[in-house]
């Protein structure tokens, strides 16, 4: 029986760990090919029909030719202004936020949160918010990609239940010693929940740095596009003859090709080095402000 057992039990971890790696192979090839295709030679890359395991001819000149973009710069600049800002004030709200509806003597504490989880549900849309936008000057601004977008809310509920699992007799006991709530609230609570932290970092930096959506509807001045925004315009626009002017008429759509890939590349690789240093809070800063609520 135990031998049976045992049989059907490493049967089953190989199929589970087979369905696993098929998981992580689709996941990681278009990233792979994305990466493989910006080292390319452009004229082989565009007659290949087959899966790319390797560069089709090494060369940078995609990498040259996009680094050498004006615009590129500009929305490298614009991006980092946006992330930065947007995620201090995302943790400085969202910090102060579950700090007080962690709080059990709150008063009208269940309806305060219900009226904020109703947001999650129904929302004034698009229209009304262009109009808040454009009521308080501002449209044509960076700070209309962060300012509006101040809390999130699912974020808002993971940072309270963090808090609120932190035990109150050290509340209590700042208190008799004379500390605020500023100072309970940013020397003991926050340096309890850096895991949470770390993972509100995380989700709000990858949300910032990504972002083009709003920016693209905020934003009518080219000098205040972020990086995304810019991407887009190459990717979905076709507009590569700008970075590729220098090549001839002949060559211009091949060059083209590598260039997409080379500046999505451009565009994902500081996010992707980023994430490994706040990856090990991940797992333990999602559990904690997801087990007790």
């Amino acid at each position: 029986m135990n031998i049976k057992t045992n049989f059907v039990d490493k049967v089953v971890m190989v199929v589970i760990y087979a369905i696993l790696a098929g998981l992580v192979v689709v996941t990681l090839y278009p990233l792979l090919y994305v990466f493989l295709a910006s080292l390319s030679d452009a004229g082989k890359l565009i007659v290949n029909k087959q899966f790319l395991w390797r560069p089709l001819g090494f060369s940078l000149e995609a990498y040259k030719t996009v680094l050498k973009y004006p615009s590129i710069a500009i929305g490298y600049k614009n991006t980092i202004f946006i992330v930065v800002f947007g995620v201090i004030v995302n943790l400085f709200m969202t910090a102060l936020g579950a700090y007080v509806l962690s709080r059990k003597n709150v008063m009208w504490n269940n309806l305060i949160m219900f009226l904020i989880v109703f947001t999650m549900f129904f929302g004034g849309g698009l229209i009304p918010l262009f109009l808040v936008v454009k009521g308080v000057g501002l449209l044509d601004s960076l700070w209309a990609t962060i300012l509006p977008f101040a809390m999130s809310t699912f974020n808002l509920i993971i940072m309270r239940t963090s808090f609120a699992g932190i035990p109150e007799s050290l509340e209590e006991s700042a208190k008799i010693d004379g500390a605020n709530h500023f100072t309970i609230m940013f020397r003991i609570i926050i340096p309890l929940s850096m895991p949470v932290i770390a993972v509100m970092i995380l989700y709000y930096a990858v949300d910032k740095w990504n972002g083009w959506f709003y920016a693209s509807i905020f934003l009518k001045d080219r000098s205040l596009f972020p990086l995304q925004l810019i991407l887009r315009e190459i990717l979905i626009s076709n507009s590569t003859d700008s970075l590729s002017a220098g090549a001839a008429a002949g060559e211009r759509h091949q060059i083209g090709e590598t260039i997409k890939y080379a500046t999505i590349m451009v565009a994902t690789i500081p996010i992707l080095c980023v994430y490994p240093f706040v990856q090990r809070f991940f797992v333990k800063g999602v559990m904690v402000g997801s087990v007790k609520g």
